[in-house]
């Protein structure tokens, strides 16, 4: 059996890719220092976090060209470290916030 051949992307995809994860980034230093955006602040860094992070793994680790199955092992990963977060955050902020 043969497989397909994939061909990986060229010198202007990652350039492109790393102009979107600076965007992010501005976005995250941006909505850090926005007031109005206080109360969902941590929902809104854990998103954009993810979001950079599923890029780097789809295009600088290459699991974009790689098995479905790689990918879908790093991002459920990641949705079980994002609910892990928010959890801890959640009962830090229930029983520690309250004198």
């Amino acid at each position: 059996m043969t497989e397909h051949a994939r061909v990986h992307p060229g010198t202007t995809v990652y350039l492109i890719v790393a102009v979107f994860l600076t965007v992010l980034t501005a976005i995250e230093v941006t909505a850090f220092y926005v007031q109005a955006l206080k109360p969902v602040l941590l929902p809104v860094l854990l998103l954009l976090s993810a979001a950079k992070s599923a890029l780097v793994a789809m295009f600088y680790m290459h699991l974009r060209f790689d098995r479905w199955a790689y990918s879908a092992i790093f991002l459920f990963q990641l949705f079980i470290a994002g609910l892990v977060i928010i959890s801890l955050s959640l009962l830090f902020a229930t029983f520690l916030g309250s004198p």
